[in-house]
C-alpha cells in the first residue's frame, strides 16, 4: 500500500490520496494533552532517543522495524498500552521477543519508558502513529506472534461505537497480521464491548477462540482497578489465528 501523509485533528484525521484528494477517517482514540511532568520528562530524556520511533520515521523509504530493534526476533504488538503497567512486566518476561508498543498519548509513553527501563526490559520500541495505520502499513501480514489489547476505549455512547477498535473491518486486518497460530489477547471492563468483541471476533474466519479465564501473566493495571472499584465485570478474551 502506498503511504500517505497523516494530519491529526482531534479524534478524526484526513488522509491525502495519490490524486490529491483528502479522505476523512475515523480514529479509535482522541489525543489528550502532551505535557510531561518532571518524572515523565526524566524518563523521556533517558530513553526516548533509543526507544521511541519518531512519527516521521515511518514515512521514510526503507523503514524497518527490525532495524529499530537491532535484531530479528518474534514480534509482539501492544495496542494502547497506556502508562505501561502491563507492557513493562510482560516485556521483561519475554526478552526473546521484540515488543512494538503503540500509544498516542505522549505522557503515557513517557511513563511507560520509565516503567520499562525500571523493569530492565530493552526489547520495547514505542510508536505514536495511529495503531491501525501502523498495523496496515508498517507491520507485514503473518508477521506477529502476539497482539495485546487491554482495556481499549469502549466508546460507550452508541453514536461513538464506530470508533471502537474491534470492528469487522479492523478485526480482519489485525488477524491478517498474525502468524499461523499467533494469538490476540484482549481485556475489557465494559460488558457491552466484551459482547461486541465476541460477536465480531467469532465471525472472523481467520480466528478461533472466545472468553477465557483471566490471564495470570497480565498485571492488574489502573484501568482494571478502576473497573473493579465500580463493580464492573472484567472479561478476558483469547483468539488464535487459524
Amino acid at each position: 500500500m502506498t503511504r500517505a501523509p497523516r494530519c491529526w485533528r482531534s479524534s478524526t484525521t484526513w488522509r491525502l490520496l495519490d490524486d490529491g484528494r483528502t479522505v476523512r477517517e475515523v480514529l479509535t482514540y482522541t489525543r489528550r494533552g502532551s505535557r510531561l511532568d518532571a518524572k515523565q520528562q526524566k524518563a523521556w530524556d533517558a530513553y526516548a532517543e533509543e526507544w521511541v520511533i519518531p512519527d516521521e520515521a515511518v514515512d521514510e523509504q526503507g523503514f524497518s522495524l527490525e532495524a529499530w530493534f537491532g535484531r530479528k526476533a518474534p514480534l509482539i504488538v501492544d495496542i494502547g498500552g497506556g502508562v505501561g503497567e502491563a507492557t513493562a512486566v510482560l516485556a521483561a518476561n519475554r526478552p526473546e521477543a521484540n515488543i512494538l508498543a503503540l500509544e498516542v498519548w505522549r505522557p503515557g509513553v513517557a511513563e511507560s519508558l520509565g516503567r520499562v527501563g525500571a523493569a530492565g526490559a530493552t526489547n520495547v520500541r514505542f510508536c505514536s502513529v495511529d495503531a491501525l495505520w501502523t498495523l496496515e502499513n508498517i507491520v507485514a501480514p503473518e508477521s506477529v506472534r502476539e497482539i495485546w489489547t487491554f482495556f481499549p476505549d469502549p466508546w460507550h455512547k452508541t453514536r461513538h461505537h464506530k470508533r471502537r477498535l474491534v470492528t469487522p473491518t479492523n478485526a480482519r486486518m489485525i488477524a491478517e497480521r498474525l502468524e499461523s497460530g499467533g494469538t490476540w489477547r484482549l481485556a475489557t471492563d465494559w460488558v457491552q464491548y466484551a459482547e461486541q468483541m465476541v460477536e465480531v471476533l467469532d465471525a472472523e474466519p481467520l480466528l478461533s477462540g472466545g472468553v477465557v479465564e483471566r490471564w495470570d501473566e497480565r498485571p492488574v493495571t489502573k484501568f482494571e482497578r478502576k473497573g473493579l472499584a465500580k463493580d464492573r465485570v472484567i472479561t478476558d478474551l483469547l483468539y488464535r489465528r487459524r
